[in-house]
């Protein structure tokens, strides 16, 4: 093995880990990242951005399309509070992503230098996980973490705050291998179930929302909807789950919902929830 620089690590780890876009706006405070970017240029596309905003709701976005983590890097101060938002709607809606602030240096720590933030007070209540990579021979442990619990149980975004200096350490460390996602599902025996209390229902219906859905599974619910003659809602900023022409659609279940709809739902006897948060939107 030989010494790299942090800001190389950190992304030889993100290519390990099948990164093949990343969204940012530069900034001076993470220079050895981009110099780690412009090194594996022909594995990982980075894209630039002109506004924080915009490059952490394209990566949401993306993490939203194709289940993978989306990758942001914004710089301290104003572009993480820029990025805000992106990191806000990938919790509310269970999207897989990972925010990467560059950080003041570690000798600077604490005496309210130039656009310090303390990103783990800041992010909290956004992200499931925030914290901050302090030595570069941690940063493989850090981002394997990072990629585990974006993906793992409900989906949503994980934020590392990278301090300058750290980034510029030369250490000499292995790469970890590609996190692995794990998928939960229900069984057999769990399907059986639904699937008889359907049918005994008088007034089922089905609300489909949050996440893991893809083409085959949205067919798969029409297509259950015609056999089973049951209707099927969607969720708050889920209309796209199933054709809004298809008979068996009964409309979405949010702001301004159909009193028809919401009476409807209200009658049932049986409200079967695929996977939506029963937020205050959709309740």
């Amino acid at each position: 093995m030989t010494s790299r620089l942090g800001g190389h690590i950190l992304v030889d780890q993100l290519v390990a880990n099948g990164c093949e876009r990343a969204f940012c706006v530069p900034g001076e405070s993470f220079l050895a990242v981009l110099d780690g970017f412009y090194a594996q240029r022909d594995k990982t596309e980075f894209v630039i951005c002109r506004h924080e905003g915009g490059a952490a709701n394209m990566a949401e976005a993306y993490g939203k399309l194709t289940g993978k983590p989306g990758i942001c890097f914004v710089t301290r101060g104003p572009g993480a509070c820029n990025a805000a938002i992106g990191v806000h709607t990938a919790q509310q809606d269970s999207t897989p992503m990972i925010l990467f602030i560059g950080q003041v240096g570690s000798d600077f720590k604490d005496r309210e230098a130039f656009q310090e933030v303390d990103y783990k007070q800041f992010f909290s209540p956004l992200a499931k996980w925030v914290e901050q990579i302090d030595r570069a021979d941690r940063i493989p442990e850090y981002i394997s973490r990072a990629f585990h619990i974006a993906q793992s149980g409900r989906p949503g975004p994980v934020v590392l705050a990278l301090p300058e200096d750290m980034l510029t350490e030369q250490v000499v460390v292995s790469d970890l291998p590609s996190a692995q996602k794990v998928v939960t599902h229900a069984s057999a025996a769990q399907v059986a179930d639904i699937a008889q209390r359907i049918a005994a229902a008088k007034s089922p219906i089905i609300i489909a929302g949050g996440y893991g859905w893809d083409e085959a599974a949205c067919a798969a619910l029409a297509g259950y909807a015609e056999r089973a003659l049951v209707p099927i809602a969607t969720a708050f900023r889920f209309q796209d789950l199933m054709d809004n022409a298809h008979p068996n659609y009964a409309g979405d279940v949010g702001i301004g919902i159909n009193p028809a709809l919401a009476a409807r739902i209200k009658a049932s006897d049986l409200i079967v929830a695929l996977g939506p948060r029963l937020g205050e939107m959709t309740t």
